[in-house]
């Protein structure tokens, strides 16, 4: 693998970590915000906890327009910016609205974050190696989720304004991302759309020394040209990556990550554990979310992204069933984190590590901003929904009723699998374009 590639989209990737920690780091104030305003569970859920993911759902549906117009790695250095000046707001503020609205911003950014850097990454990466490139995007989520529930447990203890700690030590990571993201390349597919041929030829030259850059810039607008100007992804021929976008998406919300990455530290509690065992309970979920991460990474170009679903999905539905069963039955002690943790790795396996790379893949080039913003968007809205409706939800129908419901879905996503979904593995993207279009004809 070229080295240039691999250090510019682990760089790119690391959007992915300021997403994981930002998504999580809220975990630990979760309570300590709650008791401090003293706001009502609804209240709690649908403001406080869920605003940065409404600014996701933003960030998603409008972050295709800057990664189209501007190109993947100006929207890339703006999302540092947005990272930045969430951490450091939403750290200093003294009431739930203020702090509602740095979150808000800080959502802005993981939400543009899942358009512009698989994006970019799929668009440098060659064919053989662009499923474990794109996936580190993931790996670098992960990797931001176990050094936010590790974060949080070694600042629980600083004092009583120890969630001010928690979330603004974001900031250092932020500041570091936008530093680097300056010193890679344009995307040379999004140059050639803005004809800039010479730049992308530069590019290309760099990306494969030994290769013919005007081949594969040949290649790149014979795919560009065989569209009309003008096209959308809502157009009866995108059809089916269409609904590959949303079914996988939706899937992946439907298994109730989110939720339960948001309120694991709630969640163990609700189960029996004390408020230290449930922190670094979560801190073990995030190392089995890392280790089965790099198991999905180094398998997506191997077994192919089918495959990792098929594992994903059973494993889904065997670990929510019992995870239900356990809040059904009064299970106590170690048996909810346990199947907690087959749950996370099933999803790292799976949904997790194919997720960003699949809804990456499935687009023509000059409709791949527009596609990942639908595809992320419908995740993004599910991810906000559904995490708001937890502290109800749990103070009403009861935990074990919630697993169940997401094991259900399961199900669904298994079938998806079964009869719908195609490979994409190895496949050029300019020939998957083709392969997925004259599927819908």
């Amino acid at each position: 693998m070229n080295r240039k590639i691999l250090v510019w989209s682990i760089t790119a990737a690391l959007a992915g970590f300021l997403f994981g920690f930002d998504t999580v780091v809220i975990s630990g104030a979760d309570k300590k915000l709650q008791a401090l305003w003293g706001s009502s569970d609804a209240f709690h859920g649908s403001v406080v906890m869920a605003m940065a993911l409404w600014g996701t759902v933003v960030g998603a549906l409008l972050g295709g327009i800057p990664t189209n117009r501007l190109g993947r790695k100006q929207t890339l250095i703006w999302i540092g910016i947005f990272y930045l000046v969430s951490a450091i707001g939403s750290s200093l503020v003294n009431d739930p609205y203020s702090f509602a609205f740095f979150r808000f911003l800080g959502g802005i950014g993981v939400g543009a974050s899942t358009i512009a850097a698989p994006a970019y990454v799929s668009e440098i990466s060659p064919a053989k190696d662009r499923g474990r490139l794109v996936a580190l995007y993931q790996f670098n989520i992960v990797l931001g989720i176990l050094i936010a529930f590790l974060s949080n447990y070694l600042l629980r203890n600083v004092g009583e304004n120890a969630w001010r700690w928690m979330i603004g030590v974001e900031a250092f990571p932020a500041l570091i991302y936008t530093i680097l993201i300056f010193t890679v390349p344009k995307s040379p597919r999004w140059l050639i759309s803005k004809n800039r041929d010479e730049e992308a030829k530069d590019v290309l030259e760099l990306i494969n020394p030994d290769g013919n850059a005007d081949e594969l810039m040949e290649i790149i607008k014979v795919e560009s040209q065989s569209h009309s100007k003008g096209e959308n992804i809502f157009m009866k021929k995108y059809r089916f990556p269409l609904m590959l976008a949303f079914l996988v998406a939706m899937f992946n919300q439907f298994s109730g990550i989110n939720a339960f990455l948001y309120y694991a530290p709630r969640i163990f509690e609700e189960a029996g554990l004390g408020e230290s065992t449930a922190l670094l309970s979560s801190i073990g979920i995030g190392v089995t979310n890392l280790i089965f991460t790099l198991l999905g990474v180094f398998l997506i170009d191997r077994l192919g992204r089918k495959v990792l679903m098929y594992i994903g999905s059973i494993g889904y539905i065997i670990s929510l069933s019992l995870v239900s069963m356990a809040f059904f039955l009064e299970w106590e002690g170690l048996a909810v984190p346990i199947f907690l943790f087959l749950f996370i790795a099933s999803h790292a396996i799976g949904q997790g590590a194919i997720i960003w790379v699949y809804i990456s893949e499935i687009f023509p080039n000059h409709l791949r901003a527009s596609g990942q913003s639908f595809g992320t968007s419908t995740h993004w809205v599910l991810a906000a929904i559904i995490p708001s409706l937890v502290p109800v939800l749990f103070s009403s129908i009861g935990a074990g009723t919630v697993f169940m419901v997401f094991a259900i879905m399961m199900v669904f996503q298994l079938l998806f699998v079964i009869f719908m979904m195609p490979e994409t593995k190895g496949i050029s993207l300019e020939e998957l374009s083709k392969k997925l279009i004259r599927n819908d004809k």
